[in-house]
């Protein structure tokens, strides 16, 4: 490809100028997976040509002095970039490449992410009281332990686990295989022995082999006051067992909260509906009002009207981080009798006659309203 027909090495990785080494890096990890020809059967000589663009183009901007030289005079620069792909490629400067394909080896930390033992789940159902307070809460559960007869080896006592005779030992294999870039070589798990880079040929009679156990236990988890459904509460260590002695995994409870006959939780705050008779609302009283905390008394001036909201501040859930606690709502609902004698139709018609039937302005106002609406006239309200 003549130089005066190349792309901009910057466009072509689609970076700006002034990309870091690790833009140009995941650039480059991102479109070389996209572009290379196994993974586009279809297209193989176009993906081809545009995996070798790609790789041209992260060989010389990865390469600080070759990066220098190119921002200052372009293709152009004086005695050219010397670029080979089957050289540099096979040549070992190009080991981002080899990640990006063949992945890192197998190394010290993924055998440790492989040891690790697995996150249990714990559903948990509480009341909105057990909630608000926080509780000490016994959980019963089944979880993978290591084998106390062969010490988690999986070996029976007495015997010991052989050197693997296909990895020598190593626990990783070396493949090679043949592509139209030239021969490649890359790092595996041993499938033999899964990496351990030994064999038990003698396994636990208790364990099977396994190195752990599935076991029951009964633990007392803390669940903080506050919390709310959908909260996880991580009880680090009480998960799985790792493999080998690996470290345990984590234990999570899920908490889920009933519903309750009297308070409706909205997230820090509670709320609740009072019923009030009539002449309370008119009159005026005061209330014994439950909270999550014990009664609280509440005082109902006079004129109360339905879905008038009272608050008493700070009774509501307290805060998981410590600030302080919501408050709780209470919704007033005026109940009209429904069943009355003919003493109390008697003095609501002497309330109703000494008022002289009038009704307050707003109250006529509303009902002027309703009176134009029935009758089809056109309202600004």
């Amino acid at each position: 490809m003549a130089s005066t027909t190349k792309r901009d090495y910057y466009e072509v990785l689609g970076v700006a100028h002034a990309a870091t080494p690790e833009e140009l890096k995941k650039a480059y990890r991102s479109l070389a997976r996209k572009f290379h020809p196994d993974a586009n059967p279809e297209n193989k000589e176009e993906a081809e040509e545009k995996f070798k663009e790609l790789s041209e183009a992260y060989a010389i901007l990865s390469d600080t002095d070759k990066r220098a030289r190119y921002d200052r005079y372009g293709h152009e620069a004086p005695g050219g970039f010397d670029f080979d792909f089957t050289r540099d490629f096979r040549g070992g400067s190009f080991s981002d490449i080899f990640d990006v394909f063949f992945g890192s080896g197998g190394g010290a930390g993924d055998r440790e992410r492989y040891y690790r033992g697995d996150d249990l789940r714990y559903d948990v159902t509480l009341s909105y009281e057990q909630a608000y307070r926080g509780l000490e809460q016994e959980v019963e559960l089944s979880r993978l332990e290591g084998c106390d007869q062969c010490s988690g080896t999986g070996s029976e006592k007495g015997t010991s686990p052989e050197t693997c005779s296909y990895c020598q030992g190593h626990g990783q294999v070396r493949e090679s295989r043949n592509t139209f870039f030239g021969q490649f070589s890359s790092v595996t798990t041993c499938p033999r022995c899964q990496g351990e880079g030994q064999i038990v040929t003698h396994p636990c009679l208790t364990c099977r082999g396994e190195g752990r156990l599935r076991v029951k236990r009964k633990l007392s988890v803390n669940i903080p006051a506050g919390v709310d459904s959908g909260a996880r509460v991580r009880v680090p260590g009480q998960g799985n067992h790792g493999l080998k002695g690996g470290q345990p995994g984590d234990l999570y409870l899920f908490v889920h909260l009933k519903a309750h006959d009297f308070f409706d939780r909205r997230n820090g705050d509670v709320y609740c509906e009072v019923p009030l008779t009539f002449a309370q609302a008119a009159l005026g009283t005061s209330l014994d009002v439950p909270t999550l905390d014990g009664p609280e008394t509440l005082n109902i001036p006079s004129g109360t009207q339905t879905a008038t909201v009272f608050r008493i501040r700070g009774k509501g859930f307290p805060d998981l981080r410590g600030y302080g606690h919501g408050d709780q709502h209470v919704v007033t609902k005026v109940m009209t009798p429904t069943h009355m004698n003919d003493r109390q139709k008697e003095l609501l018609r002497e309330f109703s006659e000494a008022g002289g039937g009038k009704l307050h302005e707003h109250e006529k106002g509303f009902f002027e309203r309703i009176k134009d609406l029935l009758a089809g006239e056109k309202t600004d309200y």
